[in-house]
């Protein structure tokens, strides 16, 4: 690869549909793939849903939600040096099986713990903790794995399913994990178990290998690896840096019930009705990123969707109107999943493969920090000053970070093309 420059030349691109549309889903691994991911992170939310639901009905305490998501987020900090790298060292698809395979356990504890009507909940947040081990190592070894399954032209167009496939998840997810714990939280996590079961059948059948060669030997310069390729690569730091910032000011969801109770006056359902515009949004996005190949101006495109992001959170804000705030929620929704897209396909093409996991490691620690402290950021804000002050805060610190990444990362605004020649 080459580490000086992005590539800024635009030669003829292919017009066909093999760049675009069901481009990457005639791959059999991929397809293989996107079906076990696709089943393993709806159970994922229900299950997440259905322990919060389950966890506050027993003891009425908010406080035992942020022990829930702490327990959830903890292995991913204390396994950061250790995750990537066992994605760079063994076969990926093995790696993402036992990663199925250890949530699959945590389902199954937690369907066992509430058979067993035990009155204490803190075994909930031990089994959460499995949970997040399971997701911690997934999340390097599933993100790095996407490359190896497709030719590298179609590698955008596989990104735009991948996380498209998130998206819907997160939407479908929760609304199932909801509708079933109306029949009982076993119900939820019975369904959970199938569901991972599916996922491991789907990924264990996979073609491809990823077999390391040249292997070095464990050390802690091995492990920080991904740490260190990440800051001196300026195309993968600015897009890392970017996210980080903007996620930590920009997020709004954290204070819907807020702005749907006290100041659009929606109530509840309003709450979920703005949060189905955002998803809304980031689905109709990544369905169009299907049907597109981006051939040109993409660090330019990546900066004025982060743009587009914070004057929309801005106009959530200042809005009085519930209509207009569910416009504001589906831009935001819909700006968020470009950049997305664009900035987890750049992560990928512009590291080796031998990297892969250590850096899509590093970006995960990054994303799920970002997202913990953006949520306080946003609590605190609007305890202290008001929710409309936060959101407005947000939002223009989301265009100030905006610039000045472009004044920083200059390398990251001149990309022209997502291809292997960063």
């Amino acid at each position: 690869m080459n580490e000086s420059q992005p590539s800024t030349e635009n030669p003829t691109p292919k017009s066909d549909a093999s760049l675009t549309g069901l481009a990457a889903m005639r791959h059999r691994d991929f397809l293989l793939y996107f079906l076990g991911k696709a089943f393993a992170s709806i159970a994922l939310h229900m299950v997440t849903v259905a322990v919060g639901y389950q966890v506050y009905d027993r003891t009425g305490n908010p406080m035992d939600l942020a022990y829930i998501g702490l327990s959830v987020f903890a292995p991913a900090f204390g396994f950061a040096l250790f995750t990537g790298y066992v994605a760079d060292l063994f076969d990926r698809r093995l790696v993402l099986s036992y990663c199925y395979g250890v949530m699959l356990l945590a389902a199954a504890l937690l369907f066992a713990f509430t058979m067993s009507a035990t009155a204490a909940v803190w075994p909930v947040f031990a089994i959460m903790a499995v949970m997040g081990t399971g997701r911690a190592f997934y999340q390097p070894a599933s993100n790095s794995l996407v490359p190896n399954l497709v030719p590298p032209e179609q590698f955008p167009n596989a990104v735009a399913w991948n996380t498209g496939a998130n998206k819907v998840s997160q939407v479908v997810g929760p609304a199932l994990g909801g509708g079933l714990y109306l029949l009982g939280p076993e119900v939820v996590y019975a369904t959970a178990v199938v569901s991972m079961v599916i996922a491991i059948g789907c990924t264990i059948v996979i073609r491809t290998r990823t077999h390391r060669t040249g292997k070095q030997p464990t050390s802690l310069k091995t492990l920080l690896a991904g740490l260190v390729y990440v800051y001196q690569k300026k195309i993968i730091f600015g897009a890392i840096t970017l996210d980080l910032f903007v996620v930590i000011l920009g997020g709004v969801t954290a204070l819907l019930p807020v702005f749907a109770k006290d100041i659009l006056q929606v109530g509840p359902s309003g709450a979920g009705l703005l949060r189905s515009a955002m998803a809304f949004g980031a689905v109709m996005s990544a369905l169009l990123l299907t049907q597109v190949a981006m051939t040109r101006g993409v660090g330019k495109i990546l900066f004025a969707m982060v743009f587009i992001y914070g004057f929309a959170t801005i106009l959530f804000g200042f809005s009085h109107w519930f209509w207009l705030s569910m416009v504001a929620m589906a831009i935001i929704g819909a700006s968020d999943m470009v950049s997305v897209y664009i900035r987890s396909t750049l992560l990928q093409i512009a590291t080796p493969d031998d990297m892969r996991g250590r850096v899509s490691a590093v970006n995960s620690v990054f994303t799920g920090a970002s997202n913990e402290i953006g949520e306080f950021r946003a609590g605190t804000m609007a305890a202290f000053f008001g929710a409309v002050p936060a959101v407005i805060f947000g939002g223009v610190g989301s265009v100030i970070v905006a610039a000045l990444c472009w004044k920083l990362f200059p390398v990251l605004g001149r990309v022209e093309r997502m291809d292997r020649n960063m």
